[in-house]
């Protein structure tokens, strides 16, 4: 199968180097390009695309409201966001990521983290960049926006004990592997385990589990350190 891209970004220049990228890689191809948030609206719902590429900071509608839109859209369940940020760790990323994006990236990634990232997000898979720490991810996400309703610890009833288990180690940053070799299973349980948590909680992929693990308090965030600045 083709990974339809939309490319979001307000810089012309960066918008071709990702088609030309993006193009040229086999199994991927670039749908649409947008020059603001106002138009990666509107062409996700025109296209359809398995993933917007989604730059934050672009002029008139920025990329968090577009991602707000497109995530909300049920027409467009089956598009995932990656953002895209110069900074790797700041307040608009978690608020992209309780919007609903899949994960994000700095400008700065290469052409093989690039590529990777839009197949894992594809996939249905959350991307976290790894030079992100988990100290400021949790402290960002563990504080829920005035607008969005917060999980409750009573949400997560739901859910099996292992489930949760497997819920909280995947929010404190753990691969699927990592998981497995921890609780002495199968990548494939562990991925069968998180699959029906976000079943069960209407996640839209890992990424959205996160968020829920540090709002609902099953995961609690590190305090602050001079160390994680």
């Amino acid at each position: 199968m083709t990974i339809r891209v939309l490319l979001a970004d307000d810089q012309a220049l960066l918008r071709a180097t990702f088609r030309i990228l993006i193009d040229t890689c086999e199994g991927m191809e670039v749908v649409g390009e947008a020059a603001d948030g106002a138009e990666a609206i509107a062409l996700a719902g025109e296209h359809r695309p398995d993933l917007v590429l989604m730059d934050i900071r672009m002029p008139g509608t920025d990329g968090l409201t577009a991602t707000t839109a497109i995530c909300a859209d049920p027409a467009l369940s089956g598009t995932r966001v990656l953002v895209l940020t110069t900074f790797e760790v700041d307040e608009y990323v978690a608020q992209a990521l309780r919007a609903g994006a899949s994960g994000f990236l700095g400008k700065d990634v290469t052409a093989e983290a690039l590529l990777a990232g839009i197949r894992t997000v594809a996939s249905g898979d959350s991307l976290l960049s790894p030079l992100a720490t988990r100290t400021l991810i949790s402290r960002f996400l563990a504080t829920p926006a005035p607008s969005v309703r917060p999980a409750t610890p009573g949400r997560l009833g739901v859910l099996t004990a292992r489930e949760r288990e497997i819920m909280a180690r995947a929010a404190e940053g753990r691969s699927n592997d990592e998981i497995a070799e921890q609780l002495y299973v199968s990548p494939l349980t562990v991925r069968t385990h998180v699959h029906r948590a976000m079943t069960k909680l209407n996640a839209r992929d890992r990424a959205q589990l996160v968020v829920m693990a540090y709002q609902s308090g099953l995961v609690q965030a590190p305090p602050p350190s001079d160390s994680a600045l």
